[in-house]
């Protein structure tokens, strides 16, 4: 009789930590929304009793790379539209659960103690700037509208040789406020989370604003938790947190 107790205990037990992996939401989420993410998360499982968030943050290629290969993912959030339109194109996405639900800018950021002076993009030809920081264009959304916010300035075969690539947008944000590098090129939320350590020197214009899109990952089976969480970050509790981080509406 103990035996068979036992082993209906056991089957209790394993349906029960079933129950449990199947309500984590995986969420895979640009690193510059980690702070604002891991706040709200609290407020999103206590309104959805039994769905626990599980974030994994990184840049956004890297995310996608993930993604394409087969990671357990329920929603990408990405810093940028050009890397979402590839998740779309390879057909990664749930259709019809992309929305755009954030906006930031780019700034040009320089240690808080001992930073060199900055009026304009054109100061870091001067000598005196020797290492810049920035995302690797090639893989961090924060590096490619460095660059070609450099390159509509004509400055980035100046800055090209001084520059300290990051792997993602808070790397970059950790040089500068380390004093590692005399400048980096972060968003406007990343040197809010650092404002004792960084100060921000200019608002860098881009071609395309900033705004990032959040979508529910095809052939998932939590959908519906999906979908709840990306109406979550569009609810007025969502862009509460996300503006007390420095995002602006998408």
């Amino acid at each position: 009789m103990g035996a068979v107790r036992s082993l209906a205990a056991s089957a209790v037990l394993f349906a029960l930590l079933g129950a449990a992996e199947a309500a984590d939401l995986t969420v895979s989420a640009a690193s510059s929304l980690s702070n604002a993410f891991r706040e709200l998360a609290p407020a999103f499982e206590a309104q959805n009793s039994g769905t626990r968030l599980l974030f994994n943050f990184a840049a956004s290629d890297t995310l996608l790379a993930q993604i394409a290969k087969g990671a357990p993912v329920d929603v990408f959030a990405s810093a940028d539209q050009e890397t979402m339109d590839r998740a779309e194109a390879q057909k990664l996405l749930l259709p019809g659960s992309r929305r755009n639900f954030a906006g930031n800018d780019l700034v040009l950021v320089t240690p808080l103690e001992g930073g060199l002076a900055v009026s304009s993009l054109a100061d870091l030809e001067k000598p005196s700037f020797k290492r810049i920081a920035l995302g690797r264009p090639e893989g961090v959304p924060a590096g490619r509208y460095a660059k070609s916010a450099l390159e509509v300035a004509k400055l980035w075969p100046v800055v090209e040789p001084k520059a300290i690539y990051a792997i993602n947008v808070r790397q970059a944000l950790d040089y500068a406020a380390r004093g590692e590098v005399d400048a980096g090129f972060v968003y406007a939320t990343d040197a809010l989370a650092q404002k004792d350590k960084v100060k921000i020197v200019l608002l860098v214009p881009t071609e395309t604003p900033i705004r990032y899109p959040v979508a529910a990952v095809s052939g998932g089976s939590k959908a519906a938790e999906a979908r709840k969480f990306i109406d979550y970050l569009l609810s007025p509790a969502g862009q509460t947190v996300l503006a007390r981080h420095g995002f602006r509406r998408p």
